[in-house]
C-alpha cells in the first residue's frame, strides 16, 4: 500500500507535536524540536520522508514564509519608527556588511582567491527570520531587544541582497575578460528591492481597500490568506524577493488598516500547523553527509559570520546610542540562516562555477548548524535581556 501526500502532511504534524513535547524537557524552543524531529524522519536518518518527498512538499515552505513575512511586515508601523528613528536600519547595515567583511578577510587569509571569497562572504549577510520569529511568538517576548530584532531581521533581507549584488559585481569584474559594468551590476539588486517594495506596497493598499468590502471575520480571514498567497505568487512571477514583497504588503496594511491587530490575531489561530510543518520539513532537508566536506573554508565561514554579526550589531547599536540591552544581546539572536542564503548559492554557481560545489556545501552546512543552535541562542539572549519570563 502506497501512502501519499496526506500521510506526509500527517507525518509532519505528528512529528512536530512529539518532538516539541520532548524538547520541553530540555527547556529548548519548540522550533528546535521541529528541526530535530524533521532531521530524524528525513533522508539523513530514518528515511520516513524521502528526498523526493521533501522537494515535493516545497509548497508548504512557500506558504509558511509568506505568512512569516506578512507577520514581520505588520510590525513596521510608522509610530514605531517615529519613536526609534533609523536605529534598526543602521544596525541591519552594520551587522550585514561587517559579517561579509569578516568572512572575506578570513577566506583570503587561508589562501582562497578573492572572487570566491567575495561571493561566499556576501552570502554571510543573510539572516533567516523564521526561527527567530517562532521563538518570539512562543515565549511572547516583549521589550526593546525584541522590537529591534523584528525590524533588523526584516531589513536584513534587503541589505543582504545589496551586499551580494556588490560582491558579485566585483567578482565578475575580477574574473571576466569582457567589459562588465560595475555600476549596472550593483544597481540591479537595488532595483529589484525597489520593485519588490513597490509591488508589495501597492498590494497592501488593495488589501486594505478590500477589507472595507468584506466585513465578517470569516471573509476577512479568507481574504487575508488569499492576499498573502497572491503576493508571494506575484513576487515569484516578477522574479523579485517574495519575502520583501510580502513584508511591504504587511507594512502598508498595518499602517492603513484600523483592524490590523484583529486580523493578525486571526492569522495566529490558523498558522501554527503551517509553521510546524515548515520547520519539520526544513529539518528533514538538512543533510548530515555534507559535514565532513566543508573543511577549513566551512569553519572560517561558520565562525566568522557569527563574529561579524555580533560585532556589527554591537557597533551599529553603539553608534546609534541604542538601549544597553540591545547593544549586548541583539547580535547572538541574528545567527539563523536559511532560505535567502541557499537561494543566493544558485547565483553564486554562475559567478564562480569552478567553486560552485564548495559554496553550496559550505552554505548548506552552515544552515544546518545555524538553524539547530539558533533558536536556543535566541531564547537565551532574550532571557538575558529580561524579555522572556523566567522559568519558561
Amino acid at each position: 500500500m502506497e501512502l501519499g501526500l496526506l500521510f506526509q502532511f500527517s507525518l509532519l504534524l505528528f512529528c512536530g507535536l512529539a518532538f516539541a513535547k520532548l524538547i520541553h524537557f530540555l527547556k529548548l524552543p519548540d522550533v528546535t524540536g521541529y528541526l530535530i524531529g524533521g532531521l530524524i524522519i528525513g533522508p539523513s536518518v530514518l528515511g520516513l520522508l524521502s528526498a523526493d518527498a521533501v522537494t515535493g512538499l516545497s509548497l508548504v515552505s512557500e506558504i509558511a514564509l509568506g505568512f512569516i513575512a506578512f507577520s514581520i511586515g505588520s510590525e513596521f508601523k510608522i509610530s514605531y519608527f517615529k519613536r526609534v528613528g533609523v536605529t534598526p536600519i543602521v544596525i541591519a547595515v552594520f551587522e550585514s556588511f561587517i559579517a561579509v567583511v569578516c568572512v572575506v578577510i578570513g577566506l583570503v587569509a587561508v589562501g582562497k582567491p578573492l572572487p570566491f571569497s567575495l561571493v561566499l562572504g556576501a552570502i554571510a549577510a543573510a539572516t533567516a527570520p523564521a526561527a527567530t520569529i517562532m521563538v518570539i511568538k512562543q515565549y511572547r517576548a516583549r521589550g526593546p531587544v525584541t522590537e529591534t530584532l523584528l525590524s533588523v531581521v526584516a531589513i536584513d533581507d534587503a541589505t543582504a541582497l545589496i551586499a551580494f549584488g556588490i560582491a558579485v559585481a566585483m567578482a565578475q569584474t575580477l574574473t571576466s575578460t569582457a567589459d562588465v559594468s560595475l555600476a549596472l551590476s550593483i544597481l540591479k539588486p537595488v532595483w529589484e528591492i525597489v520593485e519588490a517594495l513597490g509591488v508589495g506596497a501597492l498590494l497592501g493598499f488593495v488589501f486594505t481597500m478590500l477589507l472595507r468590502v468584506f466585513k465578517t471575520q470569516a471573509n476577512r480571514l479568507v481574504l487575508t490568506i488569499a492576499v498573502v498567497l497572491f503576493t508571494s505568487a506575484v513576487a515569484d512571477a516578477l522574479n523579485v524577493s517574495a519575502l520583501l514583497t510580502t513584508m511591504a504588503m504587511g507594512a502598508v496594511f498595518a499602517n492603513f488598516c484600523q483592524k490590523s491587530s484583529e486580523i493578525m490575531t486571526m492569522c495566529d489561530t490558523i498558522t501554527p500547523p503551517v509553521y510546524m510543518m515548515f520547520f519539520v520539513l526544513s529539518g528533514a532537508g538538512l543533510n548530515l553527509s555534507i559535514l565532513p566536506t566543508i573543511g577549513v573554508v566551512g569553519i572560517v565561514y561558520v565562525v566568522l559570520r557569527v563574529v561579524g554579526k555580533m560585532a556589527g550589531a554591537w557597533l551599529g547599536a553603539t553608534l546609534m546610542k541604542a538601549d544597553r540591552k540591545v547593544r549586548l544581546w541583539l547580535g547572538p539572536a541574528l545567527i539563523p540562516q536559511a532560505g535567502v542564503a541557499i537561494g543566493l548559492t544558485v547565483v553564486a554557481q554562475k559567478v564562480v562555477p569552478e567553486y560552485a560545489e564548495v559554496v553550496r556545501a559550505v552554505v548548506l552546512c552552515g544552515t544546518m548548524i545555524y538553524e539547530l543552535i539558533g533558536p536556543a541562542v535566541a531564547k537565551w539572549t532574550l532571557q538575558k535581556a529580561g524579555e522572556i519570563e523566567a522559568g519558561q
